[in-house]
Parts: C-alpha cells; sequence; structure tokens
C-alpha cells in the first residue's frame, strides 16, 4: 500500500480544466516536487490533496484511507505552508504553539516544542515579536514552524520560497531536507523553481495544463526525461 494515492484526479472551474485525470503514488518518506507553469494545475492538485478543495472526479488516499472531502479525519496527519503565510496578531511563539494548543497538548509540551522549532529555523530571537512585524522570510519560517512543530505525516508546501532571499530560502530548504531525512516526513512542494526541484526531490511531478506529463525520480527526471515538452520546460523554453 502506498502512503498516498492520487487516482484519477479532474478538477474544472466554470467550465476549464485545472487538473485532467491525474494519477500517481508516492511511498512515505518520499520529498516530491511538482512543477509546472503558472496555471499548470500544481496549487489545485494541492489544495485537492489537503482536502481544501474537492475534486470533480477521482480520489485521494493517505496510508489507505479516502481524504477528499472529509479534510478534518486527517488534519493531524497533514500540514500545509501557503506561499503567503496567513499569522495571528501575536507573538511568533504563540503563533507556533496554535497548532499544539488546537490539538489538544499540554503547557510543559507546546513550550518544549515551540522551542525546538524556533531553534531548528532560527527564529529565537524573534519569539517574542509580534508576528505580522516581520519580513516575508520570516513569517514564511514562522509559517513552517507551524506546521511541522506538530510532526504532520505528510508535509504540502505551495512555493514557500517565492521572492524570498538566498539566507531563507537557504534556511527553509535545509529544514524541510532536514525533516525528511531525520523525522521521515513525507513532503510534497510546489516550485516554479526548476533548480530548487533539483536540490530537493527525490521525485518529480511535471503538470502542463492540468495533466500529469511525467512523473519519476530526481535524477533520470533531469537526465533523461521521457516527454520532449519536459526536456523543454527544463531549458527554460516555452511549452505552452
Amino acid at each position: 500500500m502506498s502512503f498516498l494515492e492520487c487516482r484519477s484526479i479532474s478538477k474544472s472551474y466554470d467550465g476549464k480544466h485545472a487538473l485532467k485525470d491525474v494519477t500517481f503514488e508516492i511511498e512515505g518518506g518520499d520529498l516530491l516536487s511538482v512543477v509546472g507553469p503558472s496555471g499548470s494545475g500544481k496549487t489545485t492538485l494541492l489544495r485537492i490533496i489537503d482536502g481544501l478543495e474537492k475534486a470533480d472526479s477521482g480520489e485521494v488516499l493517505l496510508k489507505g484511507k479516502k481524504i477528499s472531502g472529509e479534510p478534518f479525519l486527517h488534519r493531524k496527519m497533514i500540514g500545509m505552508v501557503f506561499q503567503n503565510p496567513v499569522l495571528f496578531n501575536t507573538t511568533v511563539f504563540n503563533n507556533i504553539a496554535y497548532s499544539l494548543k488546537f490539538r489538544g497538548e499540554e503547557g510543559e509540551t507546546i513550550k518544549k516544542k515551540v522551542e525546538e522549532m524556533l531553534k531548528l529555523l532560527r527564529l529565537h530571537d524573534l519569539r517574542g515579536r509580534n508576528a505580522l512585524t516581520l519580513s516575508g522570510g520570516e513569517a514564511q519560517r514562522v509559517a513552517l514552524a507551524r506546521a511541522l512543530v506538530y510532526d504532520p505525516d505528510l508535509l504540502l508546501l505551495d512555493e514557500p520560497t517565492a521572492n524570498l532571499d538566498p539566507y531563507n530560502v537557504s534556511i527553509i530548504e535545509e529544514v524541510l531536507q532536514r525533516s525528511n531525512r531525520e523525522q521521515g516526513t513525507t513532503v510534497i512542494v510546489i516550485t516554479h523553481n526548476i533548480f530548487q526541484a533539483k536540490r530537493l526531490a527525490k521525485n518529480v511531478a511535471f503538470l502542463l495544463e492540468g495533466e500529469l506529463v511525467e512523473f519519476s525520480d530526481s535524477a533520470a527526471f533531469f537526465a533523461s526525461p521521457r516527454d520532449s515538452k519536459t526536456l523543454s520546460f527544463i531549458r527554460g523554453e516555452m511549452v505552452y
């Protein structure tokens, strides 16, 4: 049994296909990068996996159980980081602690886990700052800490480093790789940055106009893609 299966996922908006019969599966501990040009369906796919949206047809299974349309049954298993983080009007510490309080954790456990995240994401000096005063990179690190603090089985990220400076990008990439390697967290990250996908991914999925053009391990994807459209995308050429 695969850790995550997407079976024939299709989704349309106002009669226009966002996803067309997308099928793939990944094993636990994978780090999958989903790449493709803007409008290719990447974010829609991630939101369906997270349960934020429901597919028109097809189904998503996590550890063999359907999650489409039943997101709250899997909240403890999935963490989500959006491109533009939404933080609360309170301290960095309280923002990270929120997901633990929501899950009923006790005070000392919350303090220990939040402190670990503050150290991991180099946020300790900002622990008492109001999160709404942070820079974009700092805010994204807080959002990642909030998603990781409860040890999700599956971490979903939608362009987590878009428009960030190299310092913040390096911290976020390091933490993703470390969580995947040391904690066994399964990670799916959407990125427009083909170089980031090459640095991070064990497997890569290429979406184009809602269709899954190619899915393979990272080495094969970049060295010998099967589809000419994949090769064009890797080269930075127009593939519309």
